[in-house]
C-alpha cells in the first residue's frame, strides 16, 4: 500500500522518448569525434606533424568517456524501462555501436603513434600517397553509417557495405606498393612497415563502420546480417 500524501511516480512516454533521443545524441557526438580524429590523424600522416598526432592521442580520452556514458545510458534504459521490439534493439545496437566507435578512435591513435615514429619527408612515398584516399573513403563510410542510424534507414546502411569493397581494393594496392617500395631499397623497410600498419588501421576503421551499418539493419528490421549481408 502506498504511503498517503506521496503518490507513486510513473514514467511517462515523453520521458522515455527523451532518454532514447539522448542516447542517440551521445552516439552521434561520439561519431563526430571519431570523424575528427580520423581526419586529424591522416593530416598528421601527410604532413608528418607530431603536434597533430598528439592531438589525436589526447582526444582518445574523451572517446573513452563517451563510450562509458553511452553504455551507462543504455543499461539504464534496459533496466528501468524494459523496452521491447525496436526500442530494445536500439538500446542493444547503441552499446555495440559505441564499442565500434571507441575502437575507431583507437585505430586513429594507432595512426598517430606511427606518425610520431616516422621521419619527416618532403613528399609522400608511392604507398603513402594512397593512404589519404583510403582514409577519406573509410571516413565517408562512417559518416554514412551514422546517417543511416539517425534516419533509421536500412537501405542507406546497406550502401556502406559496397563502399567497404573499394577500401579493401585500395588496401590491397597499398600493400603491393609497400612491398615494391621496400624491395627496391631495404633502407625503406622501417618506413614501409609503418605505412603498411597505417593502411591496416584504416582498413579496420572501415570494418567498424560496416559493423555499425549492420547494427542499423538489426535495429530497424530485426535481422542479423553480420555474417553475410542480407
Amino acid at each position: 500500500m502506498a504511503r498517503s500524501g506521496r503518490p507513486m511516480r510513473t514514467h511517462t512516454h515523453q520521458e522515455f522518448e527523451a532518454e532514447l533521443r539522448n542516447l542517440k545524441d551521445r552516439l552521434l557526438s561520439m561519431g563526430g569525434r571519431c570523424e575528427q580524429m580520423i581526419s586529424t590523424a591522416v593530416r598528421a600522416f601527410e604532413d608528418r606533424d607530431e603536434a597533430l598526432a598528439r592531438e589525436v592521442m589526447e582526444a582518445d580520452r574523451n572517446m573513452n568517456e563517451d563510450e562509458l556514458a553511452v553504455d551507462e545510458l543504455a543499461v539504464r534504459i534496459l533496466a528501468l524501462r524494459q523496452p521491447v521490439g525496436r526500442d530494445l534493439r536500439f538500446a542493444v545496437a547503441a552499446v555495440k555501436a559505441s564499442t565500434d566507435l571507441e575502437r575507431i578512435g583507437d585505430e586513429s591513435v594507432n595512426i598517430a603513434e606511427r606518425v610520431v615514429e616516422m621521419e619527416p619527408v618532403e613528399h609522400l612515398s608511392p604507398p603513402g600517397s594512397k593512404l589519404p584516399e583510403m582514409a577519406q573513403r573509410a571516413e565517408a563510410m562512417l559518416r554514412d553509417a551514422l546517417n543511416s542510424l539517425v534516419e533509421e534507414d536500412p537501405n542507406k546502411a546497406r550502401d556502406v557495405f559496397a563502399q567497404d569493397d573499394a577500401v579493401d581494393d585500395i588496401y590491397t594496392e597499398v600493400m603491393q606498393l609497400c612491398l615494391d617500395y621496400m624491395k627496391d631499397d631495404p633502407s625503406r623497410i622501417p618506413d614501409g612497415m609503418r605505412i603498411c600498419n597505417c593502411a591496416k588501421y584504416v582498413e579496420r576503421i572501415a570494418d567498424h563502420a560496416t559493423n555499425i551499418a549492420e547494427m542499423v539493419i538489426f535495429m530497424v528490421e530485426g535481422r542479423d546480417v553480420r555474417h553475410g549481408h542480407g
